[in-house]
């Protein structure tokens, strides 16, 4: 592969590098705000809002976010590794999809999508945690791992930072659900009340927005001083 093609695959990942980061950081904005001016509340957890007037916008960014990882193939494998950018990208992408193709528990009590017609709103809800947690355990390797591994000292400290952030909100918002569903009344009140699971969900999905956007620009600033100085007869 010539150096030229190598620069422009490096430029087309740094495009879906920004478009998963900006999906990342709008992604709560756009529920939070969208509901809020719908239907006047701020709803317990990211994923209520598959039952409320924002579920196309919730499904339809879920789907996105999915597509742009399973279309991204990232950098061959390398010595020591075990999974590929391919692998881990693949793996995260049919986690999104399962996210919003799995309902979590609340709603009306009846089903409302074709997973809960065929499994249940119980399976389906354990459907949906599973394929979170696939998604967010996926999206910190790439943080902790592929992105930390051979980024310049500043940018790995972003990218840690990130990685962490993403296990925390996952965890916190685990173990948040857990008294939602199954603790006291007062326990779920003041989950529900406090919109600890939003919050924490929200905290997760902003790392992950800002490491694919900081790893875009690090590609990026590798890659432009050499379309820089490409010969005239050359296209950027």
């Amino acid at each position: 592969m010539s150096e030229v093609t190598r620069d422009e695959l490096v430029l087309s990942y740094v495009r879906v590098r920004r478009a998963l980061g900006y999906l990342g950081l709008l992604f709560p904005f756009l529920l939070i705000l969208g509901g809020y001016l719908s239907e006047s509340a701020v709803l317990p957890s990211v994923s209520d809002y598959y039952h409320s007037t924002m579920r196309d916008i919730f499904v339809g960014s879920l789907f996105a976010i999915g597509v742009f990882l399973i279309s991204y193939k990232g950098h061959p494998l390398k010595d020591g590794e075990k999974l590929s950018d391919d692998i881990v990208a693949t793996i995260a992408g049919l986690s999104a999809f399962g996210v919003a193709i799995f309902p979590n528990e609340g709603g009306t009590g009846h089903p409302e999508s074709m997973s809960q017609m065929i499994l249940g709103l119980k399976i389906a809800a354990v459907g949906h945690y599973i394929s979170a947690i696939i998604f967010l355990g996926s999206l910190a390797y790439f943080c902790l791992v592929k992105f930390a591994k051979t980024a310049l000292p500043h940018r790995r400290r972003i990218y840690r930072a990130c990685g962490w952030f993403i296990l925390l909100g996952g965890t916190l918002a685990t173990v948040a659900s857990y008294y939602k569903v199954y603790g006291t009344p007062a326990q779920s009140a003041f989950v529900v009340e406090n919109r600890l699971v939003l919050w924490v969900e929200a905290l997760g999905i902003w790392a992950f927005g800002i490491s694919w956007l900081t790893k875009g620009k690090a590609e990026f600033s590798r890659v432009l001083p050499l379309l820089r100085h490409k010969p005239p007869n050359q296209k950027a």
